[in-house]
């Protein structure tokens, strides 16, 4: 049997192959490939020995060198300054509700006071939604007393807690029952939804010891107090004037509600001090450059880590920066403050109701409209002119002993301007 790759002959076989090879038409097609062939092998010897020789060469110049190093004897160049972070989110507009917390643990016990106060409660709740373009950032309070459905929570074992139609802080204490600010972001976040249509990418929880160190971190929060204010609950005791607050004053104007000079109490009238109080903040913040320098954006967060409780994105450092650098063009007449439209419910419970006007406030913020009716979008920037021929600098000839040209000018560093809102700020004192 023959098999495929055999090399047995038959006589026959052999016979017609020795016919094959010697049939003269195929003789000069087998010296053209031998004549290939000797010529790569040739071309082969030629090029290794080059190659040999060429590194033999090498071996010979580098063995004559003195090398030394000396990297531990010099200065060490500076290092390459650090890349802008990049905008997680560019290109779409940004939901975020940010609670303030009166839990009353550790640090918060001695600022909130009545240590053995039960359960956890959101003191504040705002919506804060940041453009598409980076040119508005809107901030709208829901007041605690806001009458809304919410809707039923769950922990993250599962169980169900039932809701009701109450005011809007007891969808925080409902879903924080158990004592996990989580749970009770959830639940609270879940609320808001239902509540405005508005579905948010990030939350933000941030009690009393996060606010006193967010300030204390900025220097305080320079304000013009309209008129004098005493407060023994809140132990609070101002001038009226231009003050500059520190951490603990601030917190306690953020959330006094009774005694002389704040007016009538509600917390209502609380929001709008708080509001004043959150832009002057902004306003210095951005002033500071912040935003656009990552070093002092981490050390300012350092600060107040330990108070705050966020989702996975937002609570990453990276992640931050980048959202916070997107906004390093901001101009602060583009904050816009606004409460919830509302009027009462009038039944005795102190309840508030939406008003139709807040549901279209509602409606512009998912459409990302602006909320400030006098908005005006900033002018786009006029195109850079295309290069010419005739705008080619000249070269500059040169002598022996001239001075050398003038080099270009480094970009300046940032400057930081809070003094100048400061001054702003207390302008409006006099």
């Amino acid at each position: 049997m023959h098999r495929l790759g055999s090399t047995a002959m038959t006589p026959k076989h052999r016979a017609s192959t020795a016919a094959v090879v010697f049939r003269p038409r195929h003789s000069s097609k087998r010296l053209r490939h031998t004549l290939l062939h000797t010529f790569v092998v040739a071309m082969a010897a030629t090029t290794g020995f080059s190659l040999v020789y060429l590194q033999t060469t090498v071996q010979q110049i580098e063995g004559a060198f003195t090398v030394r190093d000396i990297s531990s004897l010099v200065a060490p160049p500076p290092p390459p300054p650090p890349a802008d972070p990049d905008d997680p989110l560019a290109g779409m507009d940004v939901n975020i509700l940010i609670m303030g917390s009166d839990a009353r643990d550790g640090e918060n016990a001695s600022l909130g006071g009545l240590a053995n106060l039960g359960g956890m409660r959101a003191d504040a709740t705002m919506i804060m939604h940041i453009s598409a373009d980076r040119n508005r950032v809107e901030l709208l309070a829901i007041p605690r007393d806001m009458r809304v459905k919410i809707p039923d929570c769950y922990t993250f074992e599962g169980e169900r807690i039932r809701g009701w139609t109450t005011k809007f802080n007891v969808a925080f204490a409902n879903g924080g029952r158990y004592g996990d600010i989580a749970e009770a972001a959830a639940c609270a976040v879940n609320t808001a939804t239902q509540f405005t249509g508005i579905e948010f990418d990030h939350f933000l929880v941030m009690d009393f010891a996060g606010f006193r160190h967010m300030v204390d971190a900025i220097g305080g929060v320079p304000m013009c107090i309209p008129q004098d204010v005493y407060s023994r609950k809140a132990k609070l005791d101002l001038k009226a004037g231009p003050q500059v607050l520190d951490g603990i004053t601030a917190l306690a104007w953020a959330r006094a509600r009774t005694g002389s000079g704040l007016g009538d109490g509600s917390d209502l009238h609380r929001i709008k001090r708080q509001q004043v109080l959150l832009e002057a903040m902004m306003r210095k913040t951005i002033a500071m450059n912040l935003l656009t320098d990552t070093g002092a954006l981490t050390g300012f967060m350092r600060e107040v880590a330990n108070s705050l409780t966020l989702d996975e994105q937002l609570g990453d450092v990276g992640y931050l920066g980048g959202l916070a650098f997107s906004l390093r063009n901001l101009d602060t007449n583009n904050i816009y403050f606004a409460t919830v439209p509302w009027k009462s419910a009038a039944d005795g419970t102190g309840d508030i109701l939406p008003t139709p006007a807040a549901q279209t406030m509602f409606d512009k913020l998912v459409r990302d409209l602006p909320l400030d009716p006098d908005y005006v979008p900033p002018s786009a920037p006029d195109p850079a002119p295309s290069p010419s021929p005739t705008q080619a600098p000249k070269p500059v000839k040169t002598r022996p002993g001239d001075p050398l040209p003038e080099p270009e000018p480094e970009p300046s560093a940032p400057v930081d301007r809070s003094d100048e809102v400061q001054e702003d700020i207390f302008s409006a004192c006099t």
